[in-house]
């Protein structure tokens, strides 16, 4: 079903660019446009995961760099079934994360500095379990695909818009297709985005919950998020706005409610589903002990302040 989702989005990437192309140059224009695409689609498959932590300028970690964000991750991944994805950090004072890779051998988990600073240990565990989950479930070849053909569509978009249509005979609708590819295909990608996004990500939240042991951990970190993504700008993602379906919450400013063009769910509706996920927890064992028990991330008890934070250790 995976494999399958994953062919008509690069069916549908494709046909979008294909289109794009025909607009601006007719069939010549169509053709290069074609191969272009398959040169991309076989490129984001093999690449896209570092072109992607590229453009958020992500710099790989480790257990002595990072020691105690890294063990996070690594408890996760082993309670997962998950084999250890490389672990980034993004120099960026908003609190987001984000997860990508063609396969769980080979992904990676990247949180930005402002989430590691300003979330507890139990909400970071949290939003990386949440990221994992996509990792387990597969979406991050999906995702990335999608964010690195996304943003090449939106160039082509904006090359029509300003060389496609004054002196190309080629072009079969004139300036009224180079009109039509520069509005239309953002808005194409925009729900090709959010067809791949919205529904992974209640999915995600659960199996993250489910990972994590703690879901209200998970609704809290996302409310926090959701408080500060907005009035934080993340410069790198608004230079590539494309990619901003990997983020577990939207990082463009003014994108935050859940409308046909948003690449997220309504935080609150999020939320409302963890604290359903919390009532059906209370009932299991905190300690991981026994049928139907939840381990949660390091142990059970309350944290003092001092615990809680500073996961660079």
């Amino acid at each position: 079903m995976n494999l399958m989702r994953t062919a008509m989005l690069l069916a549908a990437m494709t046909a979008i660019f294909m289109g794009v192309g025909y607009l601006i140059g007719g069939g010549g224009g169509m053709a290069i446009a074609f191969v272009m695409a398959a040169g991309m689609n076989l490129c984001s498959y093999w690449n896209g995961d570092k072109m992607v932590l590229s453009m958020h300028h992500a710099h790989e970690v480790d257990a002595r760099s990072a020691p105690e964000y890294y063990g996070i991750v690594q408890e996760l991944a082993q309670r997962a079934g998950l084999p250890m994805p490389r672990v980034y950090v993004m120099d960026n004072p908003q609190p987001n994360a984000f997860a990508t890779g063609r396969n769980p051998q080979n992904s990676a988990v990247a949180a930005t500095t402002g989430l590691l600073s300003s979330l507890t240990r139990e909400e970071i565990a949290g939003v990386m379990a949440h990221e994992l989950a996509h990792v387990q479930n597969r979406d991050t070849l999906t995702m990335t695909i999608t964010a690195t053909i996304a943003g090449a569509i939106s160039m082509l978009a904006n090359f029509a818009f300003f060389f496609g249509g004054n002196r190309d005979n080629n072009n079969p609708l004139g300036f009224i297709g180079v009109i039509v590819a520069a509005i239309v295909a953002p808005l194409a990608v925009m729900l090709v985005q959010m067809a791949v996004s919205r529904t992974r990500e209640y999915a995600a939240d659960r199996r993250g919950a489910e990972i994590s042991g703690q879901p209200s951990a998970l609704a809290s970190a996302l409310a926090k998020i959701a408080r500060t993504a907005h009035r934080v700008e993340n410069v790198d993602a608004e230079r590539n706005p494309a990619t901003a379906h990997l983020f577990i919450i939207n990082p463009l400013s003014g994108a935050r409610i859940d409308n046909l063009f948003s690449t997220h769910p309504a935080t609150e509706n999020r939320i409302a589903a963890l604290s359903a996920m919390e009532t059906e927890f209370r009932g299991m064992s905190p300690t991981g002990s026994g049928p139907g028990s939840v381990p949660r991330v390091g142990g059970a008890g309350p944290r003092t302040t001092q615990q809680q934070r500073g996961p660079w250790g």
